[in-house]
């Protein structure tokens, strides 16, 4: 795995995945085997019948040497096929939904990544799963004190 994107896991409630290719240039293939991406606030938009991820963020190859006009945040082209771009603009005409990266990863020598169609989750949510976590880590912690 290249990259990964926690916070949407926490932000959003996932309720389908899909994989996708990803177009990048030669310098940033390099870039982003060396995980040198971040999906921090990235997501993805469906324009014309493509799909495209916005605001992910690939540094630029450190070999490459200088390179003018180089946009780490320009938009990405999605690789997925026409039922399933079909599919998913059905999907976000309904309301609350959206599409996340959650994922960055090779395959077979392709880049691919993992796009969650995502609810967003309400504040009391976000709370209930935190403690939830606590409480686990607090059993853990007690389970191994008493063993």
């Amino acid at each position: 795995m290249l990259a990964q994107n926690k916070l949407a896991l926490f932000n959003y409630e996932i309720l389908e995945k899909f994989e996708a290719g990803l177009m990048l240039t030669g310098q940033e293939v390099k870039s982003a085997k060396a995980s040198q991406i971040s999906l921090r606030g990235s997501y993805v938009n469906i324009k014309n019948g493509e799909a495209w991820l916005i605001n992910a963020h690939i540094s630029l190859y450190k070999m490459a040497g200088t390179l003018s006009g180089y946009d780490p945040l320009r938009a990405r082209k999605l690789l997925l096929h026409k039922k399933e771009i079909m599919r998913l603009t059905g999907k976000l005409a309904e309301k609350g939904l959206t599409l996340v990266p959650l994922k960055v990863y090779t395959k077979r020598d392709k880049i691919k990544v993992e796009i969650g169609l995502a609810k967003g989750k309400k504040q009391s949510d976000k709370r209930a799963q935190i403690k939830k976590r606590e409480d686990e880590r607090g059993m853990r912690r007690i389970m191994r004190g008493k063993i």
